[in-house]
């Protein structure tokens, strides 16, 4: 089963964000994404400084079953690339919601993470798949 912490916020593309602090958040895949996904061969990361509006998309995770595409779960401004992903993609399999995190974004109206799912919702959204 997979892990779903209850302090962030999900999309139903299987993106978990953590906000920081000051309309700053981090952004990953899910354990349940990760889990679909398989062994993670390389992440192409957003462009930094790039405006992103939600569902863009704006990175791409290959593993050794498909690519898959990653969306802006928000509308924002890229300010960080996780470059540890680019020699050990894996990360994102051992650890999703920590050391594998892909992008964090300046979030151009903080209101918009009362759109998002709570954990909760987020594990009945994929309680079907």
């Amino acid at each position: 089963m997979s892990q779903i912490p209850a302090e962030l916020k999900y999309v139903s593309s299987h993106e978990w964000i953590r906000h920081e602090g000051d309309g700053l958040v981090t952004v990953g895949i899910t354990d349940h994404a990760q889990e679909l996904l398989g062994d993670v061969v390389f992440v192409e990361a957003p462009e930094l400084d790039e405006e992103v509006s939600a569902d863009d998309e704006i990175a791409v995770v290959e593993s050794v079953k498909a690519a898959s595409d990653i969306y802006a779960p928000i509308d924002g401004t890229i300010t960080e690339v996780n470059e540890e992903l680019e020699d050990s993609p894996e990360l994102v399999n051992s650890d999703p919601y920590g050391d594998g995190w892909m992008f964090k974004m300046q979030l151009a109206d903080q209101a918009d993470l009362d759109k998002l799912m709570s954990a909760e919702q987020y594990a009945e959204e994929i309680a079907d798949e």
